[in-house]
């Protein structure tokens, strides 16, 4: 990839990033079952999980994906084998945590159940300091 497409990468993922705070910090002080949320609350909620995908999505299948090939322009792999890479550069803390967050990045695109979303929006809000805190160590 080119010095280009590292910058691009890099500036899309400091965006994300800055959203997914924003967001997390919006949800802190509103409702978290599903009963008592209002439009406004719901769409925040929402927008912390989409968000939260969002910056999964773009974190691994692109600027990991690009600074793993950067270090071994021949690396070959799947989704698992570019996080243990990752980890073995420093630019993530556990294959695992990140393995969760890809699938709590699935979880969100299929959840239609009020039950479901309620849990899901409670693991999301769990889990997204962690997500921060790695991204934050590559940016």
């Amino acid at each position: 990839m080119t010095i280009k497409n590292q910058d691009i990468y890099l500036n899309q993922l400091k965006k994300c990033l800055a959203h997914l705070e924003y967001s997390y910090n919006d949800v802190a002080n509103r409702p978290d079952k599903i009963d008592a949320m209002n439009e406004a609350d719901l769409s925040a909620w929402e927008s912390l999980t989409a968000r939260f995908s969002r910056l999964v999505d773009i974190f691994i299948g692109k600027f990991l994906r690009l600074k793993v090939l950067d270090k071994d322009p021949g690396f070959q792999g799947f989704v698992r084998d570019y996080l243990d890479a990752g980890e073995k550069l420093g630019l993530i803390s556990s294959t695992d945590t990140w393995l969760e967050f890809r699938g709590v990045r699935n979880r969100i695109a299929h959840e239609y159940m009020d039950a479901e979303l309620e849990g899901l929006f409670k693991f999301v809000f769990t889990v997204t300091p962690n997500l921060i805190k790695d991204v934050k160590k590559c940016v």
